[in-house]
């Protein structure tokens, strides 16, 4: 057989052998999953070349155009708005919220506040504790009005310096009400009350809860304003309180009373540090408008020193993962350069995303964990690819067979990351978070890939032609002669050592795993270059007369063990045989019915965690203030605003009935109960026509001292000339008794509030701010997960039907479904409730399986004949060791995480560790051990379509004397 040029001997040598045919699939479907498979194959090993031939170019230009984009930090901007990033983007709450506040403006309430009960703009709140005794003692109840009139004549000066500098006090920027003094909280008048009848050796008034009366006869709700109560019974008056809420609002339009605002909420809380400073008997806790955006980003800055002991504990691990004892076949550099690859393609992500405008957020955080996963498990396999290939050969072939066996398994893995995270940042999710985190994470995956291809593989070019040119691993430097290096120091032997000229002289190298490129001696042959050698190699003929390339076999891998590392030299002389004996096996079945079980325990007690504190970082003052609220606040729901938005007819029994019946069973401030007990006293009916009803309440009631505050309350809505107005639209405010699962029991009280609503006669609507939090959260927090699997599964069946075994990819996707599963119920164990970012991590999950799992699953069903216990063997030796290296790095650089003092960090650390465990579990240990029993089978004897002729087999004897090559075929 005469050869002409190598690109056409290797053309002539790689045709695929055609597989067997799948039960239920015909051989056009086979036929075609062949093309595809070839074709992809003979694109990527022409990539390949093309990568081998321009290695300079393509490692300077990722760098160059890393750096370029990097200098646009400039536009560097933090997202501001952390509540519409962490609640549902559309939900029927935030229109609820929209109409109430068109309605009842917060700035029209003159008389009253009821904390949380309109979304504020500006304001400062502190809970103020009583380390001993109550607060209403004399001491304590005099420091808390010390504190409030230092709030109150606290001031900021705006500008800074200079002649138009002007002091801000709390009146400057304050909420007036009707009489144009600020409004405080009504605990406060009531303390004042008491401290006066004290002054006056008067008996104080009684303190009623949760709803008071003051002394000008109005009665107001303290329920959210004292804490900690302790009754006195019979008559129900409060006898101690352990704590007291303030909250002081401010107004905030424009620009300049904007900054104003920002300053006066720091100097209030730097006041705060000093009044506890000098009253330790008192414990503060503030918390602003602002302090949730400032705690949520506070975890980036917490995490810059972990992250970079991560990098640093990660480049180690690479470092010594990718070396060898033989210290020409080593390649420590490629560990750093792997982590190079990933830095880069992140700072080139960072930098579109800043020149496009967009802001960042402390969810990030979890991107280069996703980036540095999947590079990883790529530049593994690239590296576990290229120590297979012949020594003998061309660096251009070698690099050409590595992008040939590696780059279609990771495009796969590629596409479903780009899947599964462009599917969630699509318009179809409802939480902002999610989305800015899957469309950031899909950018910087599909930079990282891009990288991977050019960079990290001209990289390894360069590193190939190292090792061509018998240079040390690590210091590039010629690996001096047998009889120069005998006469240098031990240590220096040591430091030299390697068996790469002998095997080359003897013609020792393996063939690649998948029987893929020849000897082609192109000048580029191991020291010494002129060594002729010799090699025989058998190859099948098909049906058709064509030489096809034989299929890999099990004991390729056995056929150079000088090259083996620790790790592959554990996997191959015990761990493969332990894993597949015939006594472990059914260990691992139980192990996997654990695994289950526990799964299934966590999963049936997932919860949801709709509470914006759960993400900030440990030790701020949203925290303590949570703590402090929860435990002492928590007796009571927040305010519910009860809303009756359209006219009604008040004045008709049959409405004012079930009004009263709907707020029965509440805490409750109601300017319909009042009025008609307002009625009863004066023997007044409340029923009757229209303008006896709307007369009585415009004329008489509110115009009334201790009523005058319903006003606010109340829309009219104007007729004709000489007609009493409509009641247009109207409020009332419930307050429910809760116990410890607070936000569990308000999701109840919500849905079930709503569907009375479709049923009543008078049309109303509740509302609170943190109804935007629950208001179909689960449905909104699990949504781009359930699409990210639907996605999963599509592309899994259209590539069961197109390029892959169809059993791989049945495997494949029980594998992710499997580890999906796995995480959830694990993180609930672990104390991980169901919110933004342990959704990120779980549509994460997903990609992290498929990329450790994908390879071993497509290393076995590729493999023909032997036993299947062989090639999972086989497949744990080639695809198994580069998952372990991988784990091994990514557990380091996630170790450090795990110590960040933040909630957000915690979440991300134990969601992304279970991930990493579970994939670790099936790829290493479940998998091997189930694929040993279970299609697909090794065993069934292979026939050619034409029937059952037997093949034929060829001798391949082939000689290179350096300058050219010749073969002999002989039939055997």
């Amino acid at each position: 057989m005469q050869l002409g040029t190598a690109s056409g001997l290797s053309a002539g040598w790689e045709r695929l052998e055609r597989p067997p045919e799948a039960p239920g699939l015909g051989p056009r479907a086979a036929m075609l999953r062949q093309a595809l498979h070839a074709g992809l194959s003979a694109g990527f090993r022409a990539l390949g070349r093309l990568v081998a031939g321009q290695p300079v170019l393509l490692a300077s230009a990722p760098a160059l155009l890393a750096v370029l984009l990097g200098a646009s930090f400039s536009r560097y901007r933090v997202e501001e708005d952390v509540r519409g990033l962490l609640a549902p983007k559309h939900s029927l709450a935030k229109m609820e919220g929209n109409l109430v506040g068109s309605l009842f403006p917060i700035n029209h309430s003159k008389h009253a506040l009821y904390s949380d009960l309109q979304t504020p703009g500006r304001y400062g709140r502190v809970i103020v504790v009583a380390r001993r005794g109550s607060l209403l003692e004399p001491p304590n109840l005099d420091a808390v009005l010390k504190l409030h009139r230092l709030i109150y004549q606290m001031q900021v000066t705006m500008p800074a310096s200079g002649p138009n500098s002007f002091n801000y006090s709390f009146s400057h920027l304050c909420l007036p009400d009707d009489k144009n003094a600020c409004m405080v909280d009504d605990v406060i008048r009531a303390m004042e009350e008491i401290r006066s009848a004290r002054a006056a050796n008067r008996s104080a008034p009684a303190l009623r809860y949760p709803i008071t009366r003051l002394a000008d006869g109005r009665r107001a709700y303290i329920g959210h304003q004292l804490g900690g109560v302790q009754m006195a019974a019979p008559e129900g008056a409060v006898r101690s309180a352990r704590a007291l809420q303030l909250t002081y609002y401010l107004q905030a339009r424009g620009g300049l009373m904007e900054g104003v605002a920002g300053q006066w909420e720091a100097a209030f809380c730097g006041e705060l540090r000093r009044f506890a400073a000098l009253h330790p008997q008192l414990g503060l806790y503030p918390a602003t408008s602002s302090s949730l955006r400032s705690d949520f980003q506070l975890s980036s800055v917490l995490a810059r020193r972990p992250l970079l002991a991560s990098l640093a504990l990660c480049g180690t691990l690479a470092v010594l993962c990718c070396s060898m004892r033989d210290c020409v076949r080593s390649k420590p550099w490629l560990g750093m350069l792997a982590l190079l690859t990933v830095a880069l393609a992140g700072l080139t992500a960072a930098g579109i995303l800043n020149l496009s405008g967009c802001t960042y957020n402390s969810t990030y955080l979890g991107i280069p964990f996703v980036m540095l996963g999947h590079g990883l498990f790529g530049s593994f396999e690239m590296l576990s690819s290229w120590r297979r290939t012949r020594e003998d050969q061309h660096v251009k072939e070698r690099v050409a067979s590595v992008f040939e066996d590696v780059m279609p398994r990771f495009s796969g893995s590629t596409a479903l990351h780009l899947l599964t995270l462009g599917l969630a940042a699509s318009p179809l999710t409802n939480m902002e978070a999610v989305r800015l985190f899957c469309r950031t994470a899909a950018l910087a995956v599909a930079v990282s890939y891009a990288y991977m291809l050019s960079f990290y593989s001209s990289c390894l070019v360069l590193t190939g032609y190292l090792e061509t040119g018998y240079r040390h691993g690590c210091f590039c430097r010629r690996v001096p002669k047998q009889d120069r290096l005998d006469s240098k120091p031990a240590w220096y032997r040591c430091l030299m050592y390697t068996r790469y000229q002998d095997e080359a002289q003897t013609g020792g190298g393996t063939p690649h795993g998948h029987g893929l490129g020849l000897g082609l001696g192109l000048g580029h042959a191991p020291h010494p270059a002129d060594a002729a050698h010799a090699r025989a190699c058998v190859r099948p003929r098909a049906a058709d007369g064509h030489l096809a390339s034989a299929p890999a076999r099990p004991h390729d891998s056995d056929a150079r063990p000088q090259d083996s590392h620790l790790l592959l030299g554990c996997v191959r002389r015990c761990y493969g045989d332990w894993i597949t004996n015939t006594y472990v096996k059914p260990f691992v079945v139980l192990l996997y019915l654990v695994y289950v079980s526990f799964a299934l325990m966590g999963f049936l007690q997932v919860s949801q965690g709709s509470d914006p504190s759960a993400l900030v970082a440990m030790d701020t003052a949203t925290v303590s203030y949570a703590r402090a609220q929860q435990r002492y606040f928590s007796s009571y729901s927040p305010v519910i605003g009860f809303y009756i938005y359209e006219s009604a007819p008040y004045w008709n029994a049959t409405v004012q009935r079930d009004l009263l019946e709907y707020a029965k069973g509440f805490q409750r401030i109601s300017w319909l109960e009042a009025y008609l007990a307002y009625l009863a006293e004066r023997n007044q009916s409340g029923g009757g026509s229209r303008h006896n009803f709307t007369h009585a309440l415009r004329h008489g009631f509110l115009r009334q001292p201790q009523f005058a505050h319903f006003a606010d309350d109340i829309i009219f809505a104007e007729r004709g000339a000489g007609e009493e107005p409509d009641v247009a639209a109207s409020r009332i405010f419930l307050v429910a008794k809760t116990t410890e699962n607070k936000r569990q029991e308000m999701s109840v009280l919500l849905d079930t509030l709503r569907r009375l609503s479709l049923t009543s006669r008078v049309r109303f609507l509740i509302f609170n701010p943190s109804f935007v939090y629950l208001d179909r959260y689960a449905a909104a927090v699990s949504s781009p997960l359930r699409h990210s699997l639907l996605a999963v599964l599509f592309l899994l069946g259209l590539s069961s039907l197109a390029v892959v075994e169809p059993l791989v990819s049945v495997w494949l996707g029980l594998t992710l479904l499997s580890v999906q599963f796995g995480v959830l119920g694990f993180m609930t164990l672990w104390g991980v409730e169901l919110d933004c970012v342990s959704v990120l991590c779980l549509i994460l999950a997903l990609g992290h399986a498929a990329d450790c799992s994908g390879p071993l699953l497509c290393g076995f069903a590729a493999g023909r004949g032997d036993s299947r216990t062989r090639w999972v063997r086989v497949a744990l030796e080639r695809h198994g060791v580069p998952s372990l290296q991988a784990f091994l790095c990514y557990g380091a650089a996630l170790a450090p995480v795990g110590s960040v003092r933040s909630n957000l960090t915690g979440t991300l650390f134990r969601c992304l560790a279970l991930t990493a465990g579970c994939s670790a579990l099936h790829a290493l240990a479940f998998l091997p051990a189930l694929l040993t029993f279970l299609p697909p089978s090794k065993s069934r004897a292979r026939r050619s379509p034409a029937g059952d002729a037997p093949r034929q087999e060829v001798e391949c004897v082939e000689m290179n004397d350096g300058a050219r090559v010749v073969d002999q075929i002989t039939t055997v």
